[in-house]
């Protein structure tokens, strides 16, 4: 397409359009790729609001003769969401559950809605969709239908074309056709009609009766099967052409409402955890598994165990399995009573005794733990692209499934065909269905890696054909599999399954180059051997990722960055809905960048990667809930460095870098100070920086924690716990210098000697988050320089704020040379409560609290501090403590240090604090007291709820017992 005849497209498109028409060079890469190994630029997206939106986009890449993909939440597994097309991302604005009739069990909704987020709709009325993809907290219904996805409880729920009822769709000549379960001479009925249904009844009529008995006969048997197109729909009792729309991947119709079977959500749920040390073994145990009538029966190998004991938002979730097992079955059953659930248990662990299947069975029937496993194994992809280096666990042959009683033998050829071809695979997901994903270790950036993965793909083929199976079992054909679809299907099946596609979209409009007349599998690669990144000289080392680039590439797509209502990863996204705004498409930005794809390495530094930079909080939640472990706040920090490098730094970045000497500064003038930030001065002290004329600056204190410390402290303790080092930051020094107060009184309690050094500088912190990288390394050697021979004699260094004392061990590691300094300091480096809480479980320590009950408390957790540490130790020291807590369960405040006092994101950052916090915190009655661990949370919280938080150490404090401290 010429590029005259796209501008004129993309004027058209505009003219006639509610929604967002996005055909520029950024929005183009953004959309180039998705959880796959393939990257092709379309020609540009639109993101409609209405219906009519996507009508005039059909009726214009009609008139046009461009092809149109639509889209949801980009997760699939096998390039089904790239392609040379208008991308149509239906998940912004078209997310709707449109209707439920509970009676029914059926619900009405838009392609774009997420699946989780359905469910989470569903769930007043008891009900849910059955099928569960492991992407489920991301993918949309939409994109679920076209994959046909099913998930870990198929042997209960089947396929997600079993609980397609009716489609409301779009052809590519721009009909718009309703579809639903028809007798078949109503079929015919319609198939007598001039029009468009009629024509195309009357190609299924003649498909099924030309091709109808090699469908009996030729059609693979299995029943979990994605691959190609349901054809065995057209032998069905009754034709419902919506089911064809299942597995069908948007080559068909694009859908704008669909109404789905519903199924009753489960009572109970009870797991058992089938330790094996040998994976075969393990498979050979699934059929009799399977006689004891479990709702799911989930395969984790040991590298996947291996790698969630290495990532540290995952670890605990498992920290109760002991051993190095080689396979891990995880066993589930469905009750409707505590002892219908206690006796499906029972048999099964007397049949895993008497067949001698496996070893240590652990019973969990807690719902917390059991949504601990879940979790792993459901993150199982992204922990396995944690693996770092160029070795990654690539999809090729990561769907292929096989009837059960063939599963062993499969798993043996599967893992003599990888080792053939010199490395190894990870196993995890389906074996209850024979659906396993298996991802072999191969390196794609290099020619031998590419012939690898065709090898292990055409090798899996012929196994699949071999034990009765196909090559996709949910993730679909997209350009990894589609190739080889005439081999699996044989000349007769892959014709009617062409002529299917033409009756349908006769112009080859839609998603063309997917399951029919498809590309080489090795074609159109992300990486490939002409993969030649340029690699920049960094602030940062990025050691643990292999260097800058390699952090980068640790993002798979996988999109669960895109995730919503649930968990912190990632803010941004959670407020706007839009792509530009995940941690997916800043780790796009970059690699596309420096690697020349589509962008050029000069677009590193060009301010419209900065644009797609923007909205990153730096909240640190990707480094914890990515299962890759993408640690987007510290890409960000280095990319700053680099982009102020070129373009200089603003007067408010430096200003909020060194916010140490504005508050030191504001301190030693206080209360002038004070009084000057509410006059016409402070007004355009804040127009000049680019602060929200709405937020007001903390005051500063006429007394500093360090003053205080210094001149008006009396030890209250004869530290024979020994000495600690209170690290107060600038905002517990200048701003909140109670905190600090607090902070000393609960060591002191402890029984230890605080110490506060006061040549200390700043944690450097709010220098990395503005990208003034050269600042934080000369305050982070002066640090380390100072606390090292503390460090060294065993003196801890404890902190009061999340993001100022876990710098010290987050980042100096990186920032600075390795030492044994920088070692040591990290080391020794705590949160408050932290320190405490271990002190309490390794050491006996006791704290004088009160005896009578706590107040109720609603606790909200600083982003650092849940992505780096968790909220464990503070809830735990404020139960200790007599007190009646609940964690707030949110995720980010959205204040992100100066990003919310910032003018153009004052809206965004409150947008992001309404999500789930601000709602949280303003339903709680005026006695129950917020309480949190960072300042920034503190300023959100008081200025958009009114509620004036506390920080828990000043909490704490008010819990100590006055009369038993008077007495040590």
């Amino acid at each position: 397409m010429s590029q005259e005849s796209t501008h004129e497209l993309e004027q058209a498109l505009r003219w006639r359009l509610e929604g967002e028409v996005r055909f520029d060079l950024y929005s183009r890469m953004l959309y180039s790729t998705d959880a796959s190994n393939y990257q092709i630029e379309p020609i540009g997206v639109v993101i409609p609001r209405t219906y009519d939106d996507v009508r005039w986009t059909i009726e214009l890449a009609r008139q046009f003769r461009v092809p149109v993909l639509p889209r949801g939440g980009g997760s699939s597994l096998a390039g089904q969401a790239v392609g040379r097309a208008i991308v149509i991302d239906f998940s912004k604005y078209l997310n709707q559950l449109l209707d439920v009739d509970p009676s029914a069990r059926t619900a009405r909704v838009q392609p774009g809605i997420v699946l989780a987020q359905l469910n989470a709709k569903l769930r007043r009325y008891g009900l849910m969709f059955g099928p569960d993809p492991a992407s489920a907290d991301r993918a949309t219904i939409g994109g679920v239908i076209g994959n046909n996805a099913s998930g870990s409880h198929s042997i209960l729920y089947g396929m997600t074309a079993d609980h397609v009822l009716e489609a409301h769709t779009l052809l590519s000549d721009g009909s718009e056709l309703s579809f639903r379960s028809l007798p078949w001479d109503e079929v015919e009925r319609r198939a007598s009609c001039d029009s468009r249904e009629g024509l195309l009844y009357r190609e299924l009529l003649r498909l099924r009766t030309q091709y109808g008995e090699a469908i009996a006969r030729e059609y693979p048997k299995h029943w979990r099967r994605a691959s190609g197109y349901g054809l065995p729909v057209l032998l069905e009792p009754q034709l419902n052409v919506a089911r064809l729309l299942a597995s069908s991947e948007g080559t068909l119709a694009v859908g704008l409402e669909y109404t789905l079977n519903l199924v009753p959500l489960p009572r109970l749920t009870g797991l058992v955890l089938l330790q094996f040390d040998d994976l075969v073994e393990a498979m050979e145990a699934v059929p009799t598994l399977l006689e004891t009538e479990p709702s799911a029966v989930e395969l984790m190998d040991g590298l996947l165990i291996r790698l969630t004991r290495e990532q540290p938002g995952y670890a605990p979730r498992i920290a109760f399995l002991r051993g190095a097992p080689e396979a891990l079955l995880m066993v589930e059953y469905y009750a409707e009573s505590e002892q219908e659930l206690q006796s499906k248990l029972d048999r099964l662990l007397r049949v895993v005794a008497e067949r001698r299947l496996g070893r240590d069975p652990i019973a969990i029937t807690d719902r917390q733990q059991q949504a601990d496993v879940w979790a792993v194994r459901k993150a199982g992809l992204g922990l396995l692209y944690s693996i770092r280096g160029d070795l990654k666990p690539i999809a090729c042959i990561e769907d292929v499934s096989v009837p059960v009683e063939h599963l062993a033998d499969y798993v043996r050829e599967i893992l003599r065909l990888v080792a053939e071809h010199g490395t190894k695979a990870a196993f995890y997901a389906h074996a209850s269905a024979g659906c396993l994903h298996v991802r072999p270790l191969v390196n794609l950036k290099t020619a031998d890696g590419v012939r690898t993965m065709r090898a292990l793909t055409e090798g899996s083929l012929e196994l699949a054909k071999r034990f009765g199976g196909v090559l996709s079992g949910e993730h679909g054909d997209g350009l990894a599999r589609g190739e080889l679809n005439p081999l699996l299907f044989g000349p007769t099946l892959y014709q009617c399954m062409k002529d299917l596609k033409a009756a349908f979209d006769p112009l080859g409009l839609l998603n063309p180059g997917k399951i029919v007349d498809c590309p080489p599998l090795d074609q159109n690669l992300r990486y490939g051997p002409d993969y030649r990144p340029v690699e920049p000289k960094t602030f940062f080392a990025f050691r643990q990722d292999g260097g800058f680039l390699r952090a980068i590439e640790m993002c798979n797509g996988a999109g669960v960055c895109r995730k919503l209502g649930v968990g912190t990863m990632c803010p941004s996204y959670m407020a706007t809905r839009d792509e530009r705004d995940t941690t997916r498409a800043r780790a796009n930005a970059l690699r596309n960048a420096l690697a020349g794809r589509i962008l050029e390495p000069r677009h590193f530094t060009d301010p419209r990667t900065y644009e797609v930079f923007d909205l990153c909080l730096a909240c640190k939640a990707c480094k914890t809930e990515c299962p890759s472990s993408v640690d987007m706040a510290r890409i960000k920090a280095e990319f700053l460095a680099q982009y102020y490098a070129v373009h200089g730094t603003p007067l408010r970045a430096r200003a909020f870098a060194h916010i140490h000497l504005l508050n030191r500064f504001g301190s030693r003038t206080a209360p002038f100070s004070n009084l000057a930030l509410r006059t016409p001065l402070g007004t355009l002290a804040k127009r000049a920086l680019g602060i929200h004329p709405n937020r007001s600056l903390p005051s500063f204190a006429r007394v500093p924690f360090d003053r205080w410390f210094r001149d008006q402290h009396i030890p209250r303790t004869d530290g024979v716990r020994g000495p600690v080092i209170y690290f107060h930051d600038t905002f517990a020094t200048y701003n909140y210098p109670e905190i600090g107060r607090a902070a000393v009184m609960l060591l002191e309690a402890a029984g230890y000697q605080v110490l506060v050094l006061e040549r200390r500088q700043c944690c450097g912190r709010p220098m990395i988050s503005k990208g003034l990288l050269r600042d934080a390394q000369r305050v982070a050697r002066e640090n380390v320089a100072l606390l090292a021979p503390f460090a060294r004699a065993g003196i801890p260094i404890v902190g009061t704020e999340p993001s100022c004392i876990l710098t010290f061990r987050d980042e100096y590691p990186d920032l600075l040379p390795p030492s044994d300094d920088v070692t040591i300091v990290a080391e020794q480096s705590f949160l408050l409560d932290e320190f405490l809480s271990r002190a309490v479980e390794r050491e006996s320590l006791a704290l004088p609290f009160r005896s009578d009950p706590g107040p109720r408390l609603l606790f909200h957790g600083h982003c650092h501090q849940k992505a780096l540490v968790g909220v464990k130790h503070t809830l735990a020291l404020l139960r200790a403590a007599g007190c009646q807590v609940e964690e707030s369960g949110a995720g980010c405040c959205g204040m992100a240090g100066s990003f919310g006092y910032e003018t153009e994101h004052y809206e965004i950052s409150q947008k992001i604090g309404a999500d789930r916090l601000f709602p949280k915190v303003l339903e709680q009655p005026p006695e129950t007291i917020v309480v949190v661990a960072g300042v920034s949370c503190r300023e959100q919280i008081a200025h958009f709820t009114q509620r004036r938080p506390l920080h828990f150490a000043e909490v704490l404090v008010q819990r100590l017992d006055r009369a038993r401290l008077a007495v040590s």
